[in-house]
C-alpha cells in the first residue's frame, strides 16, 4: 500500500466514524423534543434503524447501488456478503479499499432511515418502522443512490449532489412525509376546531446537545464525501462552506421566529442549524464560500415557515424532520442550479445561472428532485400502507396517551417521576375508549 493510499483510507474511514456519531446526534434530538414517556421508544428506534438499515445495505442495498452503471439499478455483486468481492463490477471509484468504501456508504444509508424516525414520533408501533427502514435501505433509498451516484440516468444527465441533499435528506423526508401521513396526528395535537395545541418536548437541553453532535459529524458526510484527500483545498473548503451554511440557518431561523412568531425559539433555531447543514450538502463541493453564505440563510428563513405549514396541513411531524431534511434537501438541490461555480474546487466542473451557466443545470436538478419525489413518496406510501393493514403501524390510544416507554418496551427513561406504578396492563386491556377517561391510573405531570 503507497502512502497515498493509507491517507485516503484514513481520511475515508475518519469521516465514516464521524458520519456514524451522527446517529447519536439524532438520537438526541429527537427524545429531546419528544415527551419524556417517549424517551426509550426514541432511543431504542435510533438503535435499531441503524442496524436494519445496516443490514439490508448490506444484504442488497450496496451492489443495487454500485453494481455496475445500468441506468437504473445495479445489477452486478449484488449478494456481497459471504461472497467473493469482485471490486471491477462497482461504479465507485475511490483510492480506497473496498470495505473502507462501504463502510462509508453504509453509514450515509443509516442517515436516510434514521430522518424517518422523528417524523413518525410517539405513535408507531416499533415492529412497523423496523419493517419499513429494512425495505427503504434494502431498496428504496440503493436505487436512488444509484441513479446518482452509481452511474445511473441521472448522473449521466449531469445531476449534481455531492454528499446528498438529495439522496439521502430528500429520500428520508419523503418517506418521513408518507409516514406522517398514514399515521395521521398524535392524540391531542390537534382540536376539533382545527386549532393546534403544542406538544413541546421534555429536554431541549439534549436536543441541543444533539444538534452539537451533528453539526460535528457533518465535518464528515460533507468533505468525507471527496473519499480522497489527495486535493486537501478542496476538503477544506468543503469544512467552510458546510460551517458557513451552518451558522447561516443559525442566525436566519432565529431572526424569522423572533420577527415572526415574538420569540426567538430555540427549538428553531436547531432545526435552523440542521436546514443550513442539510441545504448545504448537495453543493458544499460546488458553490463559493459567499454561495453557502445565501443558502444557509435561505434555508433558515425556509424551515422556520416549512414547520408552520406542516402545522397548518395537520401534518403532525413532533421533530420537524419533513421542514428540515425533505424541503430543505429540495432547496439545497435547487441551489446548485443557481449558484454552482465552476473551478471554485477541482470538483466543480459547472456554472449555475448566476455565473452564466444558463439554465441548464438548473433544470436537471428540477429533474431530478421531481424523478426522485415521483419514485419514493409513492414506494413509501405503498409500504407504509401494506404494514398498516397486515401488522398496523400505530399504537394503540391507551398505548399513545400512557407513553409507548412502557407499552412498547415494558419500562420508563425517568422512573423516579412516578409516583406510583401505573396499573398499564389494566389501561391497554380495558380498552381505548376507556382508558382515555381513566387515564389518571397514576400518570402524573404528562402533556396529552
Amino acid at each position: 500500500m503507497n502512502i497515498e493510499m493509507a491517507i485516503d483510507t484514513l481520511w475515508v474511514l475518519l469521516a465514516g466514524v464521524l458520519v456514524f456519531f451522527m446517529n447519536l446526534g439524532f438520537a438526541a434530538v429527537e427524545s429531546g423534543f419528544a415527551r419524556s414517556k417517549n424517551t426509550v421508544n426514541i432511543l431504542s428506534k435510533n438503535f435499531i434503524v441503524f442496524a436494519v438499515s445496516s443490514m439490508g445495505f448490506l444484504l442488497l442495498g450496496w451492489g443495487l447501488m454500485f453494481g455496475g452503471d445500468h441506468p437504473l439499478i445495479g445489477t452486478k455483486g449484488l449478494f456481497i456478503l459471504g461472497g467473493n468481492i469482485d471490486e471491477s463490477v462497482y461504479t465507485l471509484g475511490a483510492n480506497v479499499p473496498f470495505w473502507a468504501k462501504f463502510f462509508f456508504q453504509l453509514v450515509f444509508c443509516g442517515t436516510a432511515a434514521t430522518i424517518v424516525s422523528g417524523a413518525v414520533a410517539e405513535r408507531v408501533k416499533y415492529i412497523s418502522f423496523i419493517i419499513f427502514s429494512f425495505i427503504l435501505t434494502l431498496l428504496v433509498y440503493p436505487i436512488v443512490g444509484h441513479w446518482i451516484w452509481g452511474g445511473g440516468f441521472l448522473s449521466s444527465m449531469g445531476f449534481q449532489d455531492f454528499a446528498g441533499s438529495t439522496v439521502v435528506h430528500s429520500v428520508g423526508g419523503w418517506a418521513a412525509l408518507a409516514g406522517a401521513l398514514i399515521l395521521g396526528p398524535r392524540f391531542g395535537k390537534y382540536g376539533k376546531n382545527g386549532e393546534i395545541k403544542p406538544i413541546p418536548g421534555h429536554d431541549l437541553a439534549l436536543a441541543t446537545i444533539g444538534l452539537f453532535v451533528l453539526w460535528l459529524g457533518w465535518f464528515g458526510f460533507n468533505p468525507g464525501s471527496t473519499m480522497s484527500m489527495s486535493d486537501p483545498s478542496a476538503v477544506a473548503h468543503i469544512l467552510v462552506t458546510t460551517n458557513t451554511a451552518a451558522i447561516a440557518g443559525v442566525l436566519a431561523s432565529t431572526a424569522t421566529s423572533w420577527i415572526f412568531l415574538g420569540k426567538p425559539d430555540l427549538g428553531m433555531t436547531i432545526n435552523g442549524c440542521l436546514a443550513g447543514l442539510v441545504g448545504i450538502t448537495a453543493g458544499c463541493a460546488y458553490v463559493d464560500v459567499l454561495g453557502s453564505l445565501i443558502i444557509g440563510t435561505l434555508s433558515g428563513c425556509v424551515v422556520v415557515f416549512a414547520v408552520l405549514i406542516f402545522d397548518k396541513l395537520k401534518i403532525d411531524d413532533p421533530v420537524g424532520a419533513t421542514s428540515v431534511h425533505l424541503v430543505n434537501g429540495i432547496l439545497g438541490t435547487i441551489c446548485v442550479g443557481l449558484f454552482a461555480k465552476e473551478g471554485v474546487t477541482s470538483l466543480s466542473t459547472t456554472n449555475g445561472l448566476f455565473f452564466g451557466g444558463g439554465t441548464s443545470l438548473l433544470m436537471t436538478q428540477l429533474l431530478g428532485i421531481i424523478v426522485v419525489a415521483l419514485f419514493v413518496f409513492p414506494a413509501s406510501l405503498l409500504i407504509w400502507y401494506l404494514i398498516k393493514k397486515t401488522l398496523g403501524i400505530r399504537v394503540t390510544l391507551a398505548e399513545e396517551i400512557t407513553g409507548l416507554d412502557i407499552g412498547e418496551h415494558g419500562n420508563s427513561a425517568y422512573p423516579e417521576f412516578l409516583s406510583r406504578k401505573p396499573a398499564y396492563s389494566a389501561i391497554v386491556a380495558e380498552g381505548t375508549k376507556k382508558s382515555a377517561v381513566n387515564a389518571k391510573g397514576g400518570i402524573i405531570n404528562e402533556a396529552y
